[in-house]
């Protein structure tokens, strides 16, 4: 049974750092494409940052330079590194994984994978 479980998340000030991880069950990550997620206004989601089976990344405008996607394969889990937090980064964070669609797209990697974890809650504060 393929399972995501999220953690990491919590309250820092602005410019903060916060480590968010989803441990994987189920299937082995290297071989899926992961993501993160969260809400936005006007939209389902918002993609935060991706990574397909070779280690390529692709990050949202809002967050390039300040995020890095990482998979730990050792321990099976994917890691997302947030540094110079921003009041506007307060969301909660979802992880989603499943087959890797045919382009290293957030907007696509939204659409098409299936498996999503429960979230874990970032807050920021100014």
């Amino acid at each position: 049974q393929v399972q995501l479980v999220e953690s990491g998340g919590g309250s820092v000030q602005t410019g903060g750092s916060l480590t968010l991880s989803c441990a994987a069950s189920g299937y082995a990550i290297n071989a899926v494409c992961m993501g993160w997620f969260r809400p936005a206004p006007g939209e389902e989601r918002e993609g935060v940052a991706g990574i397909d089976r070779n280690g390529r990344t692709v990050y949202g405008d809002s967050v390039k330079g300040r995020f890095t996607i990482s998979k730990d394969m050792v321990k099976n889990t994917l890691n997302l590194q947030m540094n110079s937090l921003k009041p506007e980064d307060t969301a909660m964070y979802y992880c989603a994984a499943d087959f890797c669609p045919p382009r290293l797209d957030l907007a696509l990697f939204s659409r098409s994978l299936r498996a999503w974890g429960q979230g874990t809650q970032v807050t920021v504060s100014s």
